[in-house]
């Protein structure tokens, strides 16, 4: 007789970001119409994405939760909700708060922030410690130019390297940093709590691929997350600036999603269950 299979329990989301150059209220719109369990809002030069009622306007009117806010750590987001990073976080923990968003996630400094890099490790663990939201702390990866590699973030690229409470993982950084992603993820362990789904090919630019589309373990880490039944969110983070059409984008995103949910079902093993630290 054929095992059951099993649905974890991680959400799948939708990164807002996977719709640029459109609308943060346009992502409620795809989301909303394609599925999604929810979506994370990236705090960026958008207006919307930045006020918190409009975003629980947009919540409410799509029926669509917010599950996550990625806090403004962009070159391009260097002066939203303040030039100082400390502040950049405490309201990222706000507005997760006020929107019941379970997860921040937040890049390390990059190296020219020296007193934030400095006391990042510590900070994060004392933020932390003051509510129930996730810090889930991101892999990012070298800049290269040609022949040339740059070390843009401290303490590290590699975060696993420091000890955080919560990991991000994102594929398309494992590729551009041409680093083992499997190996990656089993530093983070059970502190593993998020996960930024998209493909890359090892090119020297980020490339946010619709997954499957590159070298990237996406589906064995998904089938990994079902077999351990994962409780964090999945979220679709893809770049569809190429599409020639918001039709065109929609159906990236709609197999991506697809993608994703075939391969989060998995035949129950009775592995044990493990959740990421509170």
């Amino acid at each position: 007789m054929a095992e059951p299979v099993r649905i974890p329990t991680a959400k799948v989301a939708l990164s807002t970001a996977s719709v640029y150059p459109e609308s943060t209220a346009t992502a409620f719109e795809i989301a909303a119409r394609l599925g999604y369990d929810g979506v994370e809002v990236m705090v960026w030069t958008d207006p919307v994405s930045q006020d918190v009622d409009a975003l629980r306007r947009l919540s409410d009117h799509h029926q669509v939760p917010i599950l996550a806010v990625h806090a403004p750590c962009l070159l391009i987001t260097q002066r939203v909700w303040s030039t100082d990073p400390w502040t950049k976080l405490q309201r990222a923990q706000s507005a997760a708060e006020r929107l019941g968003a379970s997860t921040v996630v937040v890049h390390p400094p990059f190296r020219w922030q020296r007193q934030y890099a400095k006391d990042f490790v510590g900070g994060i663990w004392r933020m932390a410690d003051e509510t129930d939201v996730r810090f889930a702390v991101e892999n990012m990866y070298p800049w290269r130019y040609r022949d040339r590699e740059m070390l843009a973030y401290a303490p590290d690229w590699d975060v696993t390297k420091d000890d955080y409470r919560h990991f991000t993982v994102d594929l398309s950084h494992t590729a551009t940093a041409r680093t083992d992603a499997t190996a990656m993820i089993d530093r983070m362990g059970d502190r593993l709590a998020h996960v930024h789904l998209a493909d890359g090919n090892g090119s020297a630019k980020d490339e946010h691929l619709v997954p499957g589309r590159g070298t990237q373990p996406c589906a064995e880490l998904l089938e990994r997350l079902a077999r351990t039944s994962f409780d964090g969110h999945v979220v679709i983070e893809v770049n569809t600036r190429r599409a020639m059409s918001s039709a065109e984008r929609e159906a990236d995103l709609a197999e991506a999603l697809a993608f994703t949910r075939l391969h989060l079902a998995t035949r129950s093993t009775g592995s044990p269950v493990r959740t990421p630290r509170p």
